[in-house]
């Protein structure tokens, strides 16, 4: 059984207490999703990897190599998405009572700033290309980049919906991550094009390309690395979250009135501060048993809540 309520449509006890414990292992069963989706991330990278430093190598494009280099970066990216996952959802510990969830937040920041290193180790190789002459690519590495942006762009918004159905920030960074190699990808492909179509003098467009890339590359990384830094340092989620948390507590019987709600995210779930207004002259018992209803209310709700610390104020009192 679930959720009551009375005529006037308030919450009342419900009949199978929600808990914290419950709350975690269904984040869990979230967290083996999101792991699943990495490893199937990290086996597309390698194998596009490998294929583009192939291809690059023969078919003389260094933009082709520097994305295939981007490529196995990706694998790493998808190796601390799943590490990340798999600690953010062990159960917390007496050393660490609020869990481990922090880690999932660190690992997104950490693809953040493989995506800055990255593409500013490829910026400058590809200047000292420009400054090198080489033979133009050959056509066919336009047909492996053609499968290359196809194939990432897919696999990129499966991994942002995967990210944003279980709330996982590491998740999101990856899949941004093979956003940017599908950039890298269309922008080589560009350059090619302009090298093959100009002819002797234009083999340098190839590196040009690889450079517009690298900018790419490192817009995705700032924007990743802001998203990360807010959730490591505990930056409150959007208003309209809250105030659904503040709806949902005040709709339990008993409940006057909200005085503070506070919510932080912890791997794929929030942890909630909740300040509950009830009757001054409630016994403790009671006024225990209702901080115990909110409590429910909040884990039972499709909302994320991993635990819900609610303390009771007297209405209307100091």
């Amino acid at each position: 059984m679930g959720k009551r309520t009375t005529d006037s449509g308030r919450l009342t006890s419900a009949a199978v207490p929600a808990t914290p414990e419950k709350a975690r292992a269904q984040a869990a069963r979230q967290a083996q999703r999101g792991v699943r989706a990495a490893k199937w991330a990290m086996l597309v990278s390698a194998v596009l990897g490998a294929v583009k430093i192939a291809t690059g190598v023969v078919g003389h494009s260094y933009a082709l190599v520097a994305d295939g280099v981007e490529s196995l970066l990706d694998i790493g990216s998808s190796l601390l998405v799943w590490g990340s996952l798999k600690v953010a959802a062990t159960d917390p510990s007496k050393r660490f009572p609020y869990g481990y969830g922090k880690v999932e937040a660190l690992a997104g920041l950490t693809i953040a700033v493989l995506l800055l290193l990255a593409a500013a180790g490829l910026a400058v190789q590809s200047v000292r290309e420009i400054l090198q002459p080489h033979l133009a690519p050959e056509w066919y590495t336009l047909l492996v980049l053609a499968g290359v942006v196809a194939t990432k762009e897919i696999l990129f918004r499966r991994l942002l919906r995967m990210g944003t159905e279980i709330s996982s920030r590491a998740v999101e960074s990856d899949a941004w991550h093979h956003r940017s190699d599908a950039a890298t990808s269309l922008a080589a492909a560009v350059g090619i094009v302009i090298a093959l179509w100009g002819g002797p003098g234009w083999e340098s467009a190839d590196d040009w390309a690889a450079l517009a890339a690298c900018g790419l590359i490192a817009f995705n990384g700032l924007v990743q690395l802001r998203g990360a830094l807010a959730e490591v340092l505990d930056a409150a989620p959007d208003d309209k979250l809250i105030q659904k948390i503040r709806d949902l507590a005040e709709s339990v019987e008993g409940v006057a009135a909200i005085e503070k709600c506070r919510a932080r995210k912890s791997g794929l779930g929030w942890l909630v501060d909740i300040h509950v207004e009830v009757d001054g002259d409630l016994a403790v018992r009671e006024g225990h048993r209702l901080a115990h209803e909110v409590q429910e209310a909040l884990l039972r709700a499709d909302l994320g809540v991993l635990d819900a610390l609610v303390h009771i104020e007297p209405a209307g009192g100091p």
